[in-house]
């Protein structure tokens, strides 16, 4: 890639496949995947003081504040393992907490180099996740559509299959409207700061991974 220190945002809607790309995008970098559920167990687990702090705000039920999530990312991008940068996996998800993240970013000297947008269709995203199943005896997870399950499984078969609460219809319905009230306002954020980059997420995930490679690619040159 380049020398320069890049800090990438993923954003697409749920189903887009935003985790698998960052995964392999970052192997092809050597770009930190930034997970903020990772980094939220990870300092859960260490007992670290900001763990602690979002701890007591968890054991309440309340929502962790950006302030204390934008610390613990800081914290975590100061790692020598973040040295040729990162992508944002989960964060921002607000406006609101994009405008923290560039403030906080801008007193280190540093900014978000670009955001890309997977994007899907909501007729896609239904589709995808509505078709997910899994095994009630074994726990294989299957897709409808894309990944039958095997008729010559004893266990993995159409009678055993159920279908997750979260991948049924209505939550389907209600997660890409939170989507939409939440997240895809970023979209005309990172485009008013010239910060925006698209691409087709409705190909193959190899083709979906070759043009994120090249957007990145794009802002680096």
């Amino acid at each position: 890639m380049t020398d320069q220190t890049m800090y990438v945002i993923l954003l697409g809607p749920p189903g887009a496949g935003k985790g698998t790309q960052a995964v392999q995008t970052a192997e092809r970098t050597g770009l930190l995947h930034l997970s903020t559920g990772d980094m939220f167990r990870e300092n859960l687990r260490n007992g670290t003081e900001l763990g602690s702090l979002a701890k007591t705000f968890m054991d309440k039920g309340e929502l962790v504040p950006d302030d204390v999530t934008i610390r613990m990312l800081l914290e975590r991008i100061s790692r020598e393992d973040a040295r040729a940068g990162c992508l944002f996996d989960g964060f921002p998800r607000t406006v609101e907490q994009a405008r923290a993240l560039d403030e906080a970013l801008g007193e280190q000297g540093n900014e978000i180099t670009v955001t890309v947008l997977i994007d899907v269709s909501d007729e896609e995203i239904t589709r995808r996740l509505g078709g997910r199943v899994s095994c009630a005896s074994c726990g294989s997870v299957f897709h409808e559509i894309f990944n039958p399950p095997k008729a010559e499984s004893p266990c993995c078969d159409q009678v055993n299959m159920i279908q997750r609460d979260d991948d049924k219809p209505a939550a389907i319905a209600n997660r890409l409207q939170v989507y939409a009230d939440q997240t895809e306002p970023l979209v005309a954020y990172y485009r008013q700061a010239d910060k925006l980059s698209s691409v087709n997420g409705e190909q193959s995930p190899q083709a979906v991974g070759e043009d994120l490679l090249a957007a990145l690619q794009a802002v680096s040159d």
